[in-house]
C-alpha cells in the first residue's frame, strides 16, 4: 500500500509507526499516541456534546417533587341560616356563598346557572339563589317542615338543613340523585297540609303532567305554606321540546317553560311572585330586544325578553349582591314564589 500523501516526504520514523492489523493498515500518528497515553492515565475521554466540542453534557435536572394537594375546604354552617342574612355585602371584589359562608376571590366553573361552584359546600348559582329566596322572603322559622325535591348538594348541606329544619329531601329516580325518600310530584303520597316549605329546583320540566303536580303540591302545603319553584325559563311561551331533550343526568325534558307559567301557577291556587335579580329587571325595563351580553345557547333570550313584563318581576338581589353570589347571567335565575292560601 503506498504511503499517505503529505507535503513532506515520509521519514523512516513514519514508516515504523505504520502497522497492519487484520489486513487493515493503520497509521499510528503522534495524535493517536497522545490519546492512548491519556487513556492510560485518566481513563476514557468524555463523550462529545451536541456541537462536537467534547465538553461534558449538562447534568440531568433533578426530578421535581409534585406539590401536595391542598387540604379540602370545609364548609361552615351556623346555628341558623338567618344569622348571615343581616350581614351587609362587602364593597370589595370577591365571592361569598350564602349557604356555607365561604368567601374567596371567585367561584369555580363557568358563569352559568349550573356553574360557579362553591369550593367548600359545592353549591352552584341556582342553589344559592334558591337559598336566598328561602331566607330573605321568610321570617326565621327554625323547625319548619321543609321538603326539597332532587337536591344536588351533598351530605354536609343536608346535615345542616336537618339541624335548621324538619328537613326531607326526595327524588323520583334514585339513579340520578340520592334522596332520603322517593316521591313523584304527580302523586306525592304526603298527608294534606303537612309541609311548610317545598323547594323544587329544576324538576317540574321533567314531569309530564304539570297540572297534576301543582294540585298535589297545593294539597300537601299547609295554609300559608310556600313553594319555591325553579325551572329554566328558556323562552317566552311554554311548549314541549321539538325533539327529544335530556338534561345532564339523562332525565327527559317534557316542557320548555316560559313566563306564561306564572298565570298557570295562579290558576292552581297560588299567590305568585316572580323573583329575579335587579339586572334582569333593568334589561326588561330598557326595552331591549336582545340580551346585552353573553348568551347560553339553550336559552331563547329574544322571546324571553319579548314576553317578560317588568311589573311582574320582583328583585330579590341587587346587581352587587348577585355578582357576589356568582349569579351570571340574570336571565337564568328566575324563581317563582308560590304561597298557598
Amino acid at each position: 500500500m503506498p504511503a499517505p500523501t503529505t507535503d513532506e516526504p515520509e521519514t523512516r520514523a513514519d514508516r515504523l509507526r505504520r502497522k497492519t492489523l487484520r489486513g487493515v493498515e493503520i497509521l499510528i500518528t503522534p495524535r493517536l499516541l497522545r490519546e492512548q497515553i491519556e487513556y492510560l492515565r485518566h481513563g476514557p475521554a468524555p463523550e462529545p456534546d451536541g456541537d462536537g466540542s467534547g465538553a461534558e453534557a449538562p447534568a440531568e435536572p433533578a426530578a421535581v417533587e409534585p406539590e401536595p394537594e391542598p387540604d379540602p375546604i370545609e364548609p361552615h354552617f351556623g346555628s341558623s341560616p338567618w344569622e348571615r342574612a343581616a350581614v351587609p355585602v362587602t364593597d370589595g371584589p370577591g365571592a361569598q356563598c350564602n349557604v356555607c359562608d365561604w368567601t374567596g376571590d371567585r367561584f369555580d366553573g363557568p358563569e352559568h346557572v349550573e356553574g360557579q361552584l362553591c369550593p367548600a359546600c359545592g353549591s352552584n348559582g341556582r342553589d344559592r339563589f334558591l337559598f336566598a329566596c328561602l331566607i330573605r322572603r321568610n321570617d326565621p322559622r327554625l323547625g319548619a317542615t321543609v321538603l326539597e325535591t332532587s337536591p344536588r348538594m351533598g351530605a354536609a348541606y343536608r346535615q345542616a338543613m336537618h339541624g335548621w329544619f324538619h328537613y326531607l329531601c326526595s327524588d323520583y329516580d334514585a339513579s340520578c340523585h340520592v334522596g332520603e325518600i322517593q316521591l313523584d310530584l304527580q302523586h306525592l303520597g304526603l298527608t294534606d297540609d303537612s309541609v311548610d316549605v317545598i323547594m323544587s329546583p329544576h324538576v317540574l320540566e321533567h314531569v309530564p303532567d304539570t297540572d297534576a303536580a301543582l294540585a298535589e303540591i297545593v294539597r300537601a302545603l299547609r295554609p300559608g305554606g310556600v313553594l319555591y319553584l325553579q325551572v329554566p325559563i328558556l323562552q317566552g311561551t311554554t311548549a314541549p321540546p321539538t325533539e327529544p331533550e335530556f338534561h345532564g343526568d339523562n332525565t327527559p325534558v317534557f316542557w320548555r317553560f316560559g313566563f306564561d307559567l306564572a298565570p298557570r301557577l295562579r290558576a292552581a291556587g297560588f299567590a305568585v311572585t316572580t323573583l329575579v335579580t335587579q339586572p334582569l329587571i333593568d334589561v326588561v325595563a330598557s326595552g331591549l330586544a336582545v340580551w346585552p351580553g353573553p348568551e347560553s345557547p339553550e336559552f331563547d333570550t329574544a322571546s324571553m325578553l319579548a314576553a317578560a313584563e317588568v311589573d311582574e318581576l320582583t328583585a330579590l338581589l341587587d346587581k352587587r349582591e348577585a355578582e357576589q353570589l356568582g349569579l351570571w347571567h340574570a336571565y337564568q335565575f328566575v324563581t317563582f314564589e308560590c304561597r298557598a292560601s
